[in-house]
């Protein structure tokens, strides 16, 4: 009996991640508006009720795929590792810059289209996956960078200081091979030449902002 009840649970998990895979594939190439629940049946292999059944529906789905797209980039796990070291503030900058370059290129190309479809046409589900992956994320980062600047992480210079260090490697990850030009030269770089560039280039920026913070409010004080 155990054994067979274990077969069914992995035959279910087998079967949601390719309803996710197929409509991840699905949703990037045509939106969310545009594929039905009968195409990614289709895609998948499955019957419509397997959809309702492991997603509640075809927004339910939607949603766990924006969700899954976003966690395969930036993991909130791999975060709290970075973050919660003995390492100096420096060298976790270091290592989320590497997580983010490598980000850009591990074949994720249905989930970095699929999100790039939602941030430009967003529908009511980006509100979703702000609340349940962008914003514990986004939390951990301003921790991040207020140890590294000494700016508070509540503070609202600190906003436009995570907007510098994430959106590089975010335009890289959704375009840089298929634009032309200076985009197209940074992500042909050698990885760790891009790391690099991208780390010392946030570093010198944090640090700057963070002496600007601090002469600012001695001069208010």
């Amino acid at each position: 009996m155990t054994r067979r009840k274990t077969s069914t649970r992995v035959d279910g998990e087998i079967t949601r991640q390719r309803i996710l895979d197929a409509a991840g594939k699905l949703f990037a190439i045509n939106g969310f508006a545009e594929t039905t629940s009968k195409s990614i049946a289709m895609e998948a292999d499955v019957d419509l009720a397997s959809i309702n059944y492991h997603f509640g529906s075809r927004n339910g789905l939607y949603q766990n795929v924006l969700a899954a797209a976003h966690s395969s980039i930036i993991n909130i796990e791999r975060l709290n590792q970075i973050t919660q070291n003995e390492q100096s503030a420096q060298e976790k900058l270091r290592a989320f810059i590497e997580l983010l370059c490598n980000a850009t290129r591990s074949g994720h190309e249905w989930q970095a289209q699929t999100l790039a479809r939602e941030i430009l046409a967003p529908t009511s589900n980006l509100a979703v996956l702000f609340q349940k992956e962008l914003e514990p994320k986004l939390m951990i980062i301003r921790e991040l960078l207020s140890e590294v600047t000494g700016i508070p992480s509540d503070a609202p210079q600190l906003a436009p200081c995570m907007l510098n260090v994430i959106a590089p490697c975010m335009v890289l990850l959704v375009a840089g091979q298929s634009v032309p030009g200076a985009m197209q030269e940074t992500a042909n770089l050698p990885q760790e030449q891009l790391i690099e560039h991208m780390y010392h280039f946030a570093l010198s920026g944090l640090l700057a902002m963070g002496e600007h913070y601090r002469l600012t409010h001695l001069q208010q004080a």
